[in-house]
């Protein structure tokens, strides 16, 4: 192999190695979370707002509009939720579920609970995370267009074929860190889904149901506002938990896949 050749694969390494810099994160302080802040975890920004939606519906401040929306009635209540105010005030007409969540008043008070969730450790600064997967896809690229300038051999490309891979693994790095995963678990390890609703008696409990489990919880505990609302996804099998493990990630959060974290 060339000089060339060996110039391009060291690139491609440092480009994977920075990428790994970027992914790892520091764990800090561990406050006790609020529903919206796992629900974030587990399920990102749409679960979050599905959250808060649930919490302004036990206040009668939200209710379900027409045609799988939502709306708004009445004033927010003695909330001081920056997510919950921020929902509510977005919500000047009925809205569906996936419009709200992209509502600047509601995407202005998630990307602040991002930054309060990546201060703790259990979530990927967006910064940090949009630009460790810009190097990532940079790598297939320096490859491709190495081997095309300096030749392509079979030892050429079994080599560049290491660095692609272990790019295409990275790309699979949930946003949510392995710390973050292990919360979840615990906390349903301790709070398992009930099998019946009449044995939810507490507001404070059905938040965090919903925060953990999302659309089971909702079709257990508020099953009318859920489905006339909009608020359970439609299609069978898909992931709910998916922004948090990596499987079945939405556009917004990345590739489908299953891997594990640099954390």
């Amino acid at each position: 192999m060339t000089t060339g050749t060996w110039w391009i694969f060291g690139v491609s390494l440092g480009q994977l190695a920075l990428a790994v810099v970027l992914l790892r994160t520091r764990s800090g302080g561990r406050p006790e979370l609020p529903p919206q802040a796992l629900a974030l975890l587990r399920g990102g920004p749409r679960a979050a707002v599905t959250v808060a939606l649930v919490a302004l519906h036990q206040r009668g401040a939200v209710a379900a509009g027409r045609r799988g929306t939502i709306r708004a009635n009445g004033g927010a209540g003695r909330t001081r939720d920056p997510l919950q105010l921020g929902v509510h005030r977005s919500l000047q007409r009925a809205l569906a579920l996936r419009v709200l969540a992209t509502r600047p008043k509601a995407r202005q008070a998630l990307d602040a609970l991002r930054a309060e969730l990546g201060g703790t450790g259990l979530l990927r600064p967006p910064g940090r995370l949009r630009a460790a997967r810009f190097l990532l896809a940079c790598v297939p690229v320096t490859v491709g267009v190495g081997l095309l300038a300096t030749g392509i051999t079979a030892p050429a490309l079994l080599l560049g074929t290491v660095p692609v891979l272990a790019a295409a693994l990275l790309l699979c790095v949930p946003p949510t860190t392995r710390a973050a995963r292990r919360l979840l678990a615990g906390l349903r390890e301790r709070h398992p889904l009930p099998a019946h609703r009449r044995e939810v008696t507490d507001g404070k409990d059905v938040l965090l149901y919903v925060a953990l489990y999302g659309d089971p919880a909702l079709a257990l505990l508020l099953p009318h506002f859920s489905r006339d609302g909009g608020l359970l996804r439609r299609r069978r099998g898909n992931r709910d938990d998916g922004y948090a493990t990596g499987r079945g990630w939405n556009p917004e959060n990345g590739p489908t896949c299953t891997s594990g974290a640099p954390d």
